[in-house]
């Protein structure tokens, strides 16, 4: 009950203080999954004041992405967008008491578009259409990872508490270090986005700072498979 009269930022910034339990450490194959940077949520409000990341976050993206690039490992952009009946989003979008409902992101929508911040490379990049909260369900993440023998996956963008813990918990699940750019997740309010940052870097993945991050891959030598 040490936790009971604590917010969700003091508890996370005092485990962070004095982490207990080792990290899993970086690998040498590293790919960047940024999950849902669309307009949707970045766009109208939806995500974080000062509170909850930096406002920078999409710029620090940026910048892992293009050395990730540099070194030929992969980069990839999820997001949602359903069809026009909204029956791909399954039982996940039959909460329809909001315009916000996940089924009212249509393919080929304003709201389905990235965010026009992000620099995303057509020809490089993998960019996936999502249904779930996982990066890795029912999509080709797998394989890709597979071909590329990559061992460590960095995941940013949001929600913290949704798409990105979803995405954290699938990525240890197939015995991926897995990396949380601390700056660089964000989430609708301030307890849910520093309760999940806790609980991930409890169990799931080494949540570290950007600069932690970029300072390892500039250590990184190109990809030559």
């Amino acid at each position: 009950m040490e936790h009971s009269n604590k917010t969700a930022r003091e508890i996370y910034q005092a485990y962070r203080a004095g982490p207990s339990r080792p990290p899993f450490g970086f690998g040498r194959r590293p790919a960047l999954v940024n999950v849902d940077l669309q307009n949707a949520y970045t766009r109208v409000g939806s995500y974080a004041t000062a509170y909850e990341t930096d406002p920078r976050q999409i710029d620090h993206v940026n910048a892992l992405a293009r050395r990730l690039r540099a070194r030929g490992f992969p980069v990839v952009w999820t997001h949602v967008a359903y069809m026009q009946s909204g029956e791909d989003c399954g039982i996940w979008g039959t909460r329809t008491d909001t315009p916000d409902s996940l089924q009212n992101i249509k393919a080929g929508s304003e709201r389905a578009a990235f965010d026009p911040r992000c620099e995303i490379d057509p020809v490089r990049d993998l960019i996936v259409n999502k249904r779930m909260a996982s990066a890795f369900f029912e999509t080709n993440l797998g394989s890709v990872f597979t071909f590329h023998r990559i061992d460590t996956v960095i995941v940013t963008g949001g929600s913290t508490s949704g798409c990105v813990r979803a995405t954290v918990v699938d990525s240890l699940s197939r015995s991926l270090r897995t990396v949380v750019p601390e700056e660089c997740v964000a989430d609708k309010h301030e307890s849910p986005h520093f309760a999940n940052l806790y609980d991930m870097a409890l169990k799931y993945a080494d949540v570290l700072p950007v600069a932690q991050v970029q300072a390892w891959l500039d250590t990184l030598p190109a990809n030559e498979g």
